[in-house]
Parts: C-alpha cells; structure tokens; sequence
C-alpha cells in the first residue's frame, strides 16, 4: 500500500495500523484494492487524510462505502462531526459534497492547489 500514499513516513504506519486508523480496503477475491487513513484534527475531531481506491475498481460504490463505514466507527466512539479536505483541482470535492459534507473553509499553502476543507455532523441519535 505504500506505493498509493506516499504523504505519511513509513515510520507512522505501524503505530496507525495498531491504533486501527488506517483501512486496508479488499476486493472479495482478498486482494488489496486501496487504503483509508485518518487522524485528528485540533487532536478531537476525526479527519479523513486519504482514500485510495485502485483506477479500476472507482465508480462502484466502494468508496462510499469506506466513507461510511468510517462515520458508523466514529459515531460508535462518540464524534459528533468528521473532516475531511481535498484540493480545489481534484474530484473528490464532488464525491465528498454527495455524501453530505459541506464546505468549512480553505487552506492556502506556497506550492499547493487552494486545500478546501470539509465536515460532515454525525446524527449520534439512535
């Protein structure tokens, strides 16, 4: 999985994978087909850093389902909203918008595409 996010050091992914932060997502026939990894925003908000899902399985529904399933684990662990961001010249700002997140504000960096950043409240009610 290393090859598909090289924006974390090698060194951090045990220590994410022991914590349960990263998803390995796999295809039924049990080959890797992308990865999820999250931390913290402000250390108490989670955050989607990346959702990788190999070219030829994207447009099935798969990612939303990722996007899901993450929402259900922090609603279980008592979040009240999640986060995510994606860059102004990307997709996946419309994927993001679909699934109910909306637009909290933007990060403007040197070298980089503006970064907009994007919540989603999570119903805890049962």
């Amino acid at each position: 999985m290393r090859d598909r996010d090289r924006h974390i050091p090698a060194d951090l992914i045990p220590a994410k994978m022991n914590e349960n932060e990263i998803y390995i997502l796999r295809h039924e026939d049990g080959s890797n087909i992308g990865w999820m990894r999250y931390g913290y925003f402000w250390d108490n908000i989670p955050f989607m850093n990346l959702l990788w899902i190999d070219e030829p399985f994207r447009g099935q529904g798969t990612g939303a389902q990722v996007v899901r399933f993450w929402e259900e684990q922090m609603k279980q662990k008592g979040f009240n909203m999640v986060m995510t961001s994606t860059q102004a010249d990307e997709g996946a700002q419309h994927f993001y918008r679909k699934l109910g997140y909306t637009d909290a504000g933007c990060l403007i960096l040197d070298s980089q595409p503006l970064e907009i950043l994007l919540t989603r409240k999570l119903d805890l009610t049962i």
